[in-house]
C-alpha cells in the first residue's frame, strides 16, 4: 500500500469556528510541509487575538445554548457514541492524511488511530455510569454533590501524535458537556481540521469543537492566557508548559499538562535479552523517537551490558528507513529540518562528552525523498548520568545505554532526572518489579512492556513532566465543578441569638 507523496495538492485552510472553516483576520499564512519530502502541502492562517476571541465567543455561546448546554446526559452520550462511529468510518482517510502530514509510517498511524474511537465510547460510558455522591454527615442532614461542566477547555496539541493526543482530551470534553477551542501544532493541523468537519457532519452542534491555527508562541500563547478559558490542556515541552501554565493561572483555570520526558528503561539480567532489545528498539524508535515516553535512557545490568549493546546495534541497523507511505517502511522522518538539526546537534554533544556512538548519527538520503528530514536510528553507549544526552530530551530516534551494578544503582540512575513521565522495567522477578515500580519517579510504569495506554488508565507525569492526568475517571472528573448541597432534614427551632450561651456548635 503506497500513498504518492504528491497525492494532495496545496490546500488553503482557515480556522474552524461555528461548524465551518472561516478566514482569519491577519491574512498572514504559514506553510505546512510533508516532512518526508519537504514539500508544502497546505497553508494555514497565523491567527490574531481577534481570531481567538471569535472562537472563544463561539464556544461560550455553544456551552450556554440549548443545543449543547441543554442536552440531556443520555442524549449527549448517544451523540458521542455516534461521533465514535463517524471517526471509525473515516479511519482510512484520517490515517493516510496523518502519515502525509507528520511523516509516521503508515503502519504506525493505522495502528494508533484505530484505537481512538474507543476513547469516545469509554467516556460516553462514564457519562452514563458516574453518580454524584451522598455524603454521610453529622446530625439530621442530607449532604449530596452536584457536578456541572467546567466550561471552555483550551487545548494546545503537539505534532507527534496529532489525533491521539487531541482525542485523549476531546473525548472527555464532549462526554462531560464541556466545549473546546483547539490550537493544533502548526506542523500538523490537517487531521484536526478534518476531524472537526467529520464530527460536525455527524451532528455535533456548532461551536462545541473549534480550531484556531497559528504558531505556538503567538496563537497558542493568546489562547492559554485568554481570560475566558476554564481549563487548559497542553502537551508540549516543559518550558512551553511553564509559560502557558503561568498565563492560565492568572484566570485560575484548571490545568492538565503533559510535558517533557526522559524515560528510563531498567533492564535486569534475569530478563530475556533478545526480547529486551526488541522492546528497546520499539520504545526508542517508534514515531521516529518523537514521543514524550521515548525509551531514551536504557539502564542495563553490567552482566549483560555488552551483549545488550551489540544486539541493540544490530537491531537498529536492521530498521528500514524510507517513504512513510510505503507499508514496508519502519522509520519515517522527524517533523522538520529544525528538529533534524536538533537531533544531529545532540549526536555532536554525545561525542564531545565522551559517549561511544554505536550506530546512527547520520542523515540518510532516501531516493525520491532527498529533501526529507530523515535521521538514522542512533545509539550511544557508556553514557554517564552527568552527560547532557542522559539528562536532556532529544526528541528523535536517539537512545543511550548506561550500565548499572544492582537494583539500588539502577534506581539511583533512573531517578537522576528532573522529568518523571514514564519508566519501564524488564525483569522476571515479580517482587523486584513491584519494588522498582513503587520507587521509580514516574507517573506511568510499564513492567515488561512499553508505550501501552488505555482510555481507562490515567496518563500523566510528575516533576518537569507536568501536572494532572488524561484518561480514566481522573480526567473525566476534572471537567466538572463540584457543588456541595446540605439539606436540613429536621424541624428543630433555631435562633442563635435567642440563646447564644446554650448553643453547642457554630458549624
Amino acid at each position: 500500500m503506497n500513498i504518492p507523496a504528491n497525492s494532495i495538492d496545496v490546500e488553503i485552510h482557515g480556522n474552524f469556528v461555528d461548524g465551518c472553516e472561516i478566514e482569519a483576520g491577519s491574512g498572514e499564512m504559514l506553510d505546512v510541509r510533508n516532512p518526508a519530502t519537504g514539500d508544502v502541502i497546505a497553508r494555514i492562517p497565523s491567527s490574531t487575538a481577534a481570531d481567538i476571541d471569535r472562537a472563544m465567543k463561539s464556544a461560550r455561546s455553544a456551552f450556554e445554548g440549548r443545543a449543547w448546554g441543554g442536552m440531556d446526559i443520555r442524549a449527549r452520550a448517544k451523540l458521542v457514541n455516534r461521533l465514535a462511529d463517524a471517526f471509525e468510518a473515516n479511519l482510512e482517510s484520517l490515517y493516510r492524511l496523518e502519515t502525509l502530514n507528520n511523516g509516521r509510517p503508515v503502519n504506525e498511524t493505522r495502528a494508533q488511530l484505530s484505537r481512538l474511537p474507543d476513547f469516545f465510547r469509554y467516556f460516553a460510558g462514564l457519562a452514563l455510569s458516574r453518580r454524584d455522591a451522598v455524603i454521610p454527615v453529622e446530625g439530621s442532614y442530607l449532604n449530596y454533590t452536584l457536578r456541572t461542566p467546567i466550561g471552555i477547555v483550551a487545548n494546545c496539541t503537539p505534532f507527534n501524535h496529532p489525533l491521539m493526543i487531541l482525542c485523549k482530551s476531546l473525548a472527555a470534553v464532549l462526554a462531560s458537556g464541556c466545549v473546546t477551542v483547539v490550537k493544533p501544532s502548526e506542523y500538523t493541523p490537517l487531521t484536526t481540521l478534518k476531524l472537526a468537519r467529520i464530527f460536525t457532519d455527524a451532528g455535533l452542534p456548532p461551536g462545541v469543537f473549534n480550531v484556531v491555527l497559528g504558531l505556538g508562541h503567538s496563537a497558542g500563547k493568546m489562547l492559554a492566557e485568554h481570560p475566558d478559558i476554564d481549563k487548559l490542556v497542553l502537551t508540549g515541552g516543559t518550558e512551553a508548559g511553564r509559560i502557558a501554565g503561568a498565563a492560565a493561572a492568572k484566570v485560575f483555570a484548571h490545568q492538565t499538562m503533559e510535558l517533557g520526558g526522559k524515560t528510563p528503561v531498567l533492564v535486569f539480567d534475569d530478563y530475556d535479552i533478545d526480547r529486551a532489545v526488541n522492546y528497546a528498539a520499539f520504545g526508542a524508535f517508534i514515531g521516529a523517537g518523537q514521543t514524550c515516553i521515548c525509551a531514551s535512557r536504557h539502564l542495563v545490568q553490567a552482566s549483560i551490558y555488552d551483549e545488550f549493546v551489540a544486539k541493540l546495534k544490530a537491531k537498529a541497523e536492521s530498521i528500514r528507513i524510507g517513504d512513510p507511505s510505503d507499508s514496508t517502511t519502519q522509520l519515517g522522518p522527524v517533523i522538520s529540518a529544525r528538529q533534524r538539526d536538533r537531533v544531529m546537534s545532540y549526536c555532536g554533544v554525545g561525542r564531545e562528552q565522551g559517549a561511544r556512538l554505536i550506530t546512527g548519527g547520520r542523515t540518510p538520503k532516501i531516493p525520491g525523498h532527498e529533501n526529507g528530514y530523515f535521521v538514522e536510528p542512533t545509539v550511544f553507549a557508556d553514557v554517564k548520568s552527568d552527560m547532557r544526552i542522559f539528562q536532556e530530551e532529544v526528541f528523535g530516534p536517539f537512545t543511550s545505554v548506561t550500565p548499572f551494578t544492582d537494583e539500588a544503582d539502577a534506581l539511583r540512575l533512573a531517578n537522576d532526572s528532573p522529568f518523571g513521565l514514564a519508566a519501564a522495567v524488564r525483569t522476571r522477578d515479580v517482587a523486584r518489579a513491584h519494588r522498582v515500580a513503587a520507587q521509580v519517579k514516574a507517573g506511568i510504569v510499564w513492567i515488561n512492556d512499553h508505550h501501552r495506554l488505555d482510555p481507562a488508565s490515567p496518563w500523566g507525569g510528575v516533576g518537569d513532566s507536568g501536572v494532572g492526568r488524561e484518561c480514566g475517571t481522573e480526567s473525566f472528573d476534572d471537567h466538572f465543578h463540584v457543588k456541595s448541597v446540605m439539606v436540613a432534614t429536621h424541624d428543630a427551632p433555631f435562633d442563635w441569638y435567642g440563646d447564644t450561651t446554650g448553643q453547642r456548635r457554630l458549624n
